[in-house]
């Protein structure tokens, strides 16, 4: 055991192409890639957790309960070596900072990563977000005879110009994975019809998955609040527009406004933003909470607050909505909001505003939208309804591969 409580696992030295059991059984052997996951995994507030490594948390251990193998290759964080995780192997990789500049790239990154997929041994690997890992994950599987799936984080991955991407590594290598997938996620059909204008490529929409449950009822809920709070939770970094945040607080001082969320990597931006908005007497900077404590944050509030500039489907939304709370938001995925009922899309100051001015307070229009926020969480995206599907999922496409011909695929 280490100092945390956590099982050490030094894997042995089995070589790649040998399996413990059937290759034609159900049970997934499954590795996620996903280097920022070791703080969501291990309970680490002091480690970078945003909805991506929420989800791959989540997404793990509810395989690994199901009797299913599970690796997750990260970034070397907390006890030196692999460990095991609530009966999840997590196969670290270098330092994030490891290497010199420009070098890095292929090592120890690079090289890290290729001896992590190594040891994982898998059947699928499966990767979120768009970048250059993308493509090496999708390549290694590839060169090894695994198969590979990719899902899509969020809008600007669906567009062929890829704005998120800052280098033509990048962009290269993202591609290539793409390509070489046996199969892709979207969070929404508005993904998955830009993926396929924009690339050629078909995808399967899943709803995301979330264990944020209020654990009471939601009558219970409503009478605990007892202020026109709004929430705000996310990264502090430019894409989150928290200029506009705090143009709402200055516009609106008689409701109280809570920030929680830490800095992301432009801790300059972060820092000016933060200090304006510890400025404002209406407004708490929380800063980066424990799980439980953003949970708790959502129980006190009477909606959430989202001023991206683009998201893909906010794992906050899913939050909100398991504790009852309608959502004002500059982004609504698939229309969602304005169609289910469950919240306001709004893209000015002054729109969301009045949004804002209108469910804060306890109104008949609040508290029927926040009932049927409640019913669409449970029904959609509760996962005890959702992991089944992407269990579904992945054990057809770790069982079959690419389909012949061409990446196509069904709903």
């Amino acid at each position: 055991m280490t100092d945390s409580g956590i099982a050490s696992d030094h894997p042995g030295t089995r070589e790649i192409g040998h399996r413990d059991r059937s290759p034609g059984g159900n049970d997934l052997n499954i590795c996620f890639v996903a280097h920022f996951a070791y703080g969501a995994l291990a309970g680490d507030p002091g480690g970078h957790i945003g909805g991506v490594e929420r989800q791959t948390a989540l997404m793990a251990r509810w395989l690994a309960g199901r009797g299913h193998t599970v690796s997750v290759c990260t970034w070397q964080e907390g006890a030196p070596g692999d460990e095991t995780v609530g009966g999840v192997r997590v196969l670290k990789t270098c330092e994030a900072d490891a290497g010199l500049p420009l070098l890095r790239f292929l090592h120890p990154r690079w090289t890290s990563l290729t001896a992590a997929l190594r040891r994982a041994d898998a059947d699928l690997y499966y990767h979120n977000c768009a970048e250059a890992i993308t493509g090496q994950t999708a390549l290694w599987a590839k060169l090894h005879g695994r198969r590979f799936v990719y899902s899509v984080a969020s809008d600007p991955e669906t567009d062929p110009a890829l704005p998120i991407l800052g280098s033509l590594r990048e962009r290269v290598l993202y591609r290539r994975g793409l390509r070489l997938a046996d199969g892709i996620i979207t969070q929404t059909q508005g993904q998955r019809d830009n993926l396929r204008r924009g690339f050629g490529l078909e995808a399967t929409v899943l709803p995301m998955p979330s264990d944020a449950c209020a654990g009471t009822t939601l009558a219970c809920l409503e009478s605990a609040r007892t202020a026109p709070r709004v929430v705000w939770a996310g990264r502090i970094a430019p894409v989150k527009n928290l200029e506009l945040f705090l143009d709402l607080a200055r516009q609106l001082p008689e409701v109280g406004f809570d920030l929680v969320g830490g800095a992301d990597q432009d801790a300059d931006y972060a820092a000016r933003m933060l200090g304006q908005a510890q400025a404002l007497a209406n407004v708490t900077v929380h800063g980066r909470l424990d799980r439980e404590a953003v949970l708790q944050r959502y129980r006190h509030a009477a909606l959430l607050l989202c001023t991206s500039h683009y998201e893909g489907f906010p794992n906050t939304f899913l939050e909100a909505w398991a504790h009852g709370l309608p959502v004002v938001s500059t982004v609504d995925p698939d229309g969602v909001l304005t169609r289910e009922g469950i919240g306001i899309h709004a893209t000015s100051a002054a729109t969301l505003a009045a949004a804002i001015a209108k469910l804060a307070g306890r109104t008949g229009d609040r508290q029927a939208m926040a009932a049927r926020a409640w019913a669409y969480y449970y029904s959609n995206h509760h996962v005890s309804g959702a992991m089944p599907r992407f269990e579904a999922y992945l054990t057809t496409r770790m069982r079959n591969g690419r389909e012949a011909g061409a990446n196509r695929e069904s709903d």
